[in-house]
C-alpha cells in the first residue's frame, strides 16, 4: 500500500514541477532573459527600495537614488536607455549599471530620481517603452 502511495505523489510532484511554468505564464509575468533581445521594448517598470543604497550594482558602483540609472537584465552595463512612460509620454534617459532578480518579471528598475522624473513614484510601478539610444 505504501509503495502506491509513494508512486502517486511522486507523479503529483512531477506534475506540479511541470506546471509551474504554466502558471506563471497564466498570472502574465514575462522572464525578460527569454526574450529575444531588440533595441526596443514594451513592459513593467519600479524603482528601488532605498534598503539598496550604498550597495555594491552588479556593475561595481555603489548605487544611489539620485543618479539616473537603472537594472535590466540582457543590455550591456553602460547602455543608454531612452524609458517612456506610456500613460503620460514623459521620458527619461538611464544608464543601465545594474541586473533585476531572475525571478523580478519587471522589464527595468529605475531610481527613485527616474520615477519621480516619469511621475510614477506614487503607484509604483508603471508600463514604460525602453529604447537603446546609439
Amino acid at each position: 500500500m505504501t509503495i502506491f502511495f509513494k508512486a502517486i505523489s511522486s507523479y503529483f510532484m512531477v506534475i506540479m514541477i511541470m506546471m509551474g511554468p504554466i502558471v506563471s505564464a497564466a498570472q502574465g509575468k514575462v522572464n525578460y532573459r527569454n526574450v529575444a533581445q531588440s533595441d526596443s521594448a514594451v513592459g513593467y517598470a519600479s524603482f528601488y527600495s532605498n534598503k539598496f543604497i550604498g550597495k555594491k550594482t552588479a556593475s561595481g558602483e555603489v548605487f544611489r537614488q539620485d543618479k539616473l540609472t537603472c537594472a535590466h537584465n540582457t543590455f550591456p552595463m553602460g547602455t543608454l536607455l531612452k524609458v517612456t512612460n506610456l500613460k503620460n509620454d514623459k521620458t527619461v534617459t538611464v544608464r543601465v549599471n545594474d541586473r533585476l532578480h531572475h525571478r523580478n518579471p519587471r522589464l527595468v528598475d529605475l531610481t527613485i530620481l527616474a520615477a519621480k522624473t516619469l511621475d510614477f513614484k506614487a503607484s509604483g510601478i508603471v508600463k514604460v517603452k525602453v529604447e537603446v539610444l546609439k
